[in-house]
């Protein structure tokens, strides 16, 4: 019956924290158990009173410091001004920008939107198809989810209460395995979708260096964020805390682009986004503890013991789940809701290493950001680069064949997660 209402209820188009709650109701209703409706107060209360949920609105904040004070747009620049000799060197100045802000943003979406408004214009004026650019651009916002900082690695790491510094540290050699089959494919097309646009190379070496300057000053942010939760400096969310100071002081007083009037704007959007994501949490914590209640996970974790006793042929019968999963719901949503029921039977039955689990479960559901038909990543980048959406969809398919081919190589070769 729970199931039956979540379904009926997400056809509705309504939001999913709501679905999760009037899922929830109806079960209660229809079970005879009104008694639970006491304890929902504690579990929701408990579901957010966890100190590595700060790290959430923390990062949503730098990112939209980061973009309110166009230190995004010096990252851009600054790359560029050294490649511009290279063969289709805009292509390598788009992916070495998304690598660059994947370790500032954490946010898939936020990403496609900025590089979307930044690169793509830049693209199509030096030669290159609007709807090749705008593919590979989005394309490209698939390294912040997995890139540390990850808010999908962050809410994983609070469900499944594993280390979100191991969890950023496991998603280091994806990510940058990614990254390299990425610009493989783009420079594969690049010949193609490309008429021949004007590359200045005869940029003075001072000039160079006075766009390089501001550049790696924005580069010390994400350095501050890796490198600080790689050596076991600071926690994720103290790395988020000393990034916006870091971002505060190079924006508002170094370059001066950050005027104070700016800040209530940006507190305000930091609220909302931020407020999303943790509602979504706390209804889904309350919708997870109704599936405990109704003993869903053990009756999942008997159906799959019967299809398999193999850890690595359940990980693949994982990802195909979750990839049909991830073209209905959203990434965080289906996490949130999937991970108490699967992580169990991963660990305790087949042995996996949660981390393992948790980066290809993010991995996974990453991808879903550019399948359609709900493919909020890929909605978001034909809206900004004018692209029809079947269109972009089938030039997206060989970098989300890129993606499924970094999944199998995590499950095949293990160490990709415990790189250190």
């Amino acid at each position: 019956m729970t199931g039956l209402s979540f379904a009926a209820l997400l056809l509705t188009g309504m939001p999913v924290a709501f679905v999760l709650i009037g899922a929830t109701l109806v079960f209660m209703a229809v079970s005879g158990h009104l008694q639970l409706l006491d304890a929902v107060p504690q579990i929701a209360f408990g579901s957010v009173e966890n100190f590595d949920l700060l790290a959430i609105p923390l990062f949503v904040l730098l990112g939209e410091i980061m973009n309110e004070s166009g230190l995004t747009r010096r990252i851009i620049i600054a790359v560029r001004v050294w490649l511009t000799r290279l063969p289709h060197n805009l292509v390598v100045v788009n992916l070495i920008s998304n690598l660059a802000l994947a370790a500032i943003m954490g946010s898939a979406t936020a990403q496609m939107a900025v590089m979307s408004r930044v690169v793509v214009p830049e693209m199509e004026k030096d030669g290159y198809k609007r709807e090749y650019a705008a593919a590979l651009t989005a394309a490209a916002g698939l390294l912040g989810p997995i890139i540390p900082p990850s808010m999908i690695f962050i809410i994983f790491g609070v469900i499944a209460q594993v280390s979100i510094a191991d969890m950023f540290v496991a998603g280091i050699v994806p990510g940058m395995v990614l990254f390299v089959l990425l610009l493989g494919l783009a420079f594969w097309q690049a010949g193609r979708n490309h008429s021949g646009g004007n590359h200045d190379a005869s940029i003075p070496l001072r000039d160079r260096f006075a766009a390089t300057v501001p550049g790696l000053a924005t580069m010390a942010i994400p350095l501050v964020i890796v490198g600080g939760i790689s050596f076991g400096i600071f926690t994720p969310t103290e790395s988020a805390a000393i990034a916006i100071v870091v971002a505060l002081v190079f924006g508002g007083l170094v370059f001066r682009e950050l005027p104070l009037s700016s800040l209530p704007r940006i507190v305000d959007r930091t609220v909302t986004n931020s407020a999303v994501v943790l509602f979504l949490i706390l209804a889904a914590k309350i919708f997870g503890w109704v599936l405990t209640f109704n003993q869903v996970p053990q009756s999942v974790a008997d159906f799959i013991v019967t299809l398999t006793e193999n850890p690595t042929v359940f990980l693949l019968l994982i990802v195909v789940f979750l990839s049909i999963v991830g073209m209905f719901l959203d990434g965080i949503a289906a996490l949130i809701i999937l991970t108490p029921i699967l992580l169990p039977v991963a660990t305790t039955h087949y042995g996996i290493d949660p981390i393992l689990f948790g980066v290809v479960m993010g991995l996974t559901l990453v991808t879903g950001l550019l399948t359609p038909p709900v493919g909020t990543g890929l909605y978001i980048a034909a809206a900004l680069s004018d692209v029809p959406i079947l269109r972009l969809s089938k030039l997206l398919v060989p970098y989300v064949l890129a993606t499924l081919a970094v999944i199998l190589m995590v499950i095949f070769l293990p160490w990709m997660v415990r790189p250190f």
